[in-house]
């Protein structure tokens, strides 16, 4: 199995930043230390050409990220302080989702250690995400004629406004999404299949939504690749995620939403999206076992 992972994941944050930039590192870290990939198949992606952005952002707004000229209340929004490395992360983390998706068709499953940075619109970003990676991926392989349909399963604990916005109005991509119904964003835009979630569900409640939905998902996209968003956030640890789901419970997801795809064969490329853990290694542990189930699929 293949990942994707990079160093310029990670930029300095000012003191006291609540987003988790550690992160990045210690799923490295993980990965490799728990035997889960060699070496050699954990890639270092380079920094994502300008073209293959503008496939769905604004030339306005990538030369306003490019140059740091975005209005402070937009670069606000985005949550994270101009630098020339956070342009460098912003393109890298583009990279790693644009081969990991290739990879998936090749192999099966793939996945970018980033990414999933679903509230990034056309001409602006928010909620810590800057470029879309999961639609640029999509546009990039539709554009070279290796898929027509898409399914993005969005399970990050927070609705994929930006996703939804890229797509509105395309029958070639289902966008999917389970969330918090009172989180993170407090305007939602339609997607194809939005299943909002009380505050503190458990792993009962969310497994059964899920299993009601998902194949329902398959059959009415009729996919030729799933672009999977596997959120750390739904865990009763997280910050910010206001869910009660436990470690248990989301291996128990994350090997549905595989299993169901491979068991038709259709390929699965995974992100991570977000993760805020109180304990920020609690967080790396759900993608830690995201990777697992992952392996264990591309094994079998």
């Amino acid at each position: 199995m293949h990942l994707w992972s990079s160093s310029r994941y990670a930029i300095e944050l000012p003191e006291g930043h609540r987003f988790p930039m550690a992160k990045y590192a210690l799923l490295r870290e993980a990965v490799l230390r728990d035997g889960l990939v060699r070496a050699e198949a954990l890639h270092d992606p380079a920094r994502a050409a300008r073209e293959e952005v503008l496939r769905v952002h604004t030339p306005e707004y990538v030369a306003h990220i490019e140059d740091g000229t975005l209005p402070h209340a937009e670069q606000r929004r985005i949550g994270l302080p101009w630098s020339p490395s956070f342009v460098e992360r912003a393109f890298r983390v583009v990279q790693g989702t644009l081969e990991a998706a290739e990879c998936a068709l090749r192999d099966g499953v793939a996945m970018n250690l980033a990414g999933g940075t679903h509230h990034a619109f056309p001409d602006r970003g928010e909620g810590f995400c800057t470029f879309n990676d999961v639609a640029i991926a999509v546009r990039r392989l539709q554009a070279m004629g290796r898929v027509r349909r898409v399914a993005i399963v969005d399970l990050d604990v927070h609705q994929g406004n930006g996703t939804h916005a890229c797509f509105a109005g395309d029958p070639s991509v289902y966008t999917f999404s389970m969330h918090g119904a009172k989180n993170f964003p407090f305007h939602k835009v339609p997607g194809t299949r939005d299943v909002e979630l009380e505050d503190g569900t458990t792993d009962d409640t969310y497994l059964g939504l899920l299993r009601e939905h998902l194949p329902e998902v398959l059959r009415a996209s009729r996919p030729d690749l799933v672009v999977y968003l596997s959120g750390a956030d739904p865990h009763e640890g997280d910050r910010l995620g206001r869910l009660a789901m436990t470690f248990e419970g989301l291996m128990a997801r994350d090997a549905y939403v595989v299993g169901s795809c491979r068991e038709v064969g259709i390929p699965v490329v995974a992100t991570m999206s977000g993760g805020y853990g109180r304990d920020v290694h609690d967080t790396v542990a759900v993608h830690v076992n995201t990777v697992r189930v992952l392996r264990a699929f591309a094994e079998g």
